[in-house]
């Protein structure tokens, strides 16, 4: 009988932990500029608070983070990935480049930004989202096709997901943006969080199923 208490015992807190551990949120940061930083929006209306009740009403256990920093480049991001990104974090939204490509920045040393923010999430352990941006034509034909490569290639370089263009639907369209015409308006971000959403609970999935 004592045998038979203690087994059953050992097998509640195996299921109690077991549960414990499945209902654990993934920790998911959204390291990025202005364009996920919810620039001149509401605390609540910015993509990281968006997609986060997204998540919720999709029952996904993950606390979202808001590591957006309006006017950062691709290396302004890198320089403070560290502190950013906290060690334990499961999964990653890169969403840089925006402003170097409105500032004329070779794209060459966007893309050697980018990598090295790719290695060092990588390194950590931590699942990553790459979202793409376009070059504006402004910036010239060749500008555009040396900058527009550089999210599919190192995607395919590090093996992690991309989500071609973060502004797909959003982008040029006067109804989702705010006066400036670059930055999505609370509209725009719902389309931009619904749009990415797919993914992310793919990756979500994937890191539960691993645990």
């Amino acid at each position: 009988m004592v045998k038979l208490i203690a087994t059953c015992v050992m097998l509640l807190f195996t299921f109690f932990n077991a549960q414990t551990a499945k209902a654990e949120p993934v920790s998911l940061v959204v390291l990025g500029d202005s364009l996920s930083a919810g620039y001149q929006l509401a605390p609540g209306e910015s993509f990281p608070a968006r997609l986060q009740n997204l998540l919720n009403a999709a029952g996904h256990q993950a606390n979202v983070v808001n590591a957006g920093v309006s006017g950062d480049t691709a290396s302004a991001g890198l320089s403070r990935l560290a502190w950013a990104v906290p060690e334990g974090t499961g999964l990653v939204i890169v969403e840089l480049g925006a402003n170097d490509a409105l500032r004329g920045i070779p794209p060459e040393e966007t893309e050697k930004s980018l990598d090295e923010i790719l290695s060092k999430l990588q390194a950590m352990g931590a699942q990553v989202i790459l979202a793409g941006m376009i070059a504006p034509p402004n910036m010239g034909e060749a500008y555009g096709q040396a900058f527009n490569t550089i999210y599919p290639r190192l995607a395919a370089k590090y093996q992690t997901a991309l989500y071609p263009f973060f502004l797909e639907g959003v982008a040029a369209n006067p109804d989702l943006n705010l006066a400036d015409g670059m930055h999505p308006n609370a509209k725009g971000v719902d389309v931009i969080a619904a749009g990415i959403l797919p993914l992310v609970e793919e990756v979500l999935d994937s890191l539960q199923k691993d645990k």
